[in-house]
């Protein structure tokens, strides 16, 4: 694989109110949260086992953002220009998308999101 990382920006923010309620809102009513990419890799607030195994066993450098934390990080290359969540690829400097929003909405479990994941890294001719 010729590229540097993955990069997967959540829809949510970073600080620990939103977390809390990002945290209720799975439990509560997860049919209305607000990020799919978070509710098919954690449960209610721990890492999914499966989604762990995966990332430590791929080989891939992976790095986890949310979406106040990717605007700061790429400030004019990003601000407002992704729907998140979003799922980046780095090569050296260069950022491109690897997965849209709407990719990743449609994804019905964790395992469909791994098997997407590594259909496209076979396929990705960088």
């Amino acid at each position: 694989m010729a590229f540097n990382k993955l990069i997967f920006v959540y829809n949510a923010h970073s600080n620990t109110k939103h977390g809390l309620l990002d945290a209720a809102k799975k439990i509560l009513s997860p049919s209305t949260y607000d990020c799919k990419l978070c509710a098919l890799t954690y449960g209610p607030i721990l890492e999914r086992k499966k989604w762990k195994k995966f990332r430590k066993e791929s080989g891939i450098s992976m790095d986890f953002l949310h979406k106040d934390e990717c605007e700061k990080q790429f400030k004019s290359k990003f601000a407002q220009q992704y729907k998140y969540p979003v799922i980046l690829i780095q090569n050296h400097y260069e950022l491109d998308i690897f997965m849209n929003a709407k990719q990743i909405n449609s994804l019905e479990n964790l395992p469909t999101l791994i098997k997407e994941i590594e259909k496209r890294l076979k396929n990705n001719p960088n």
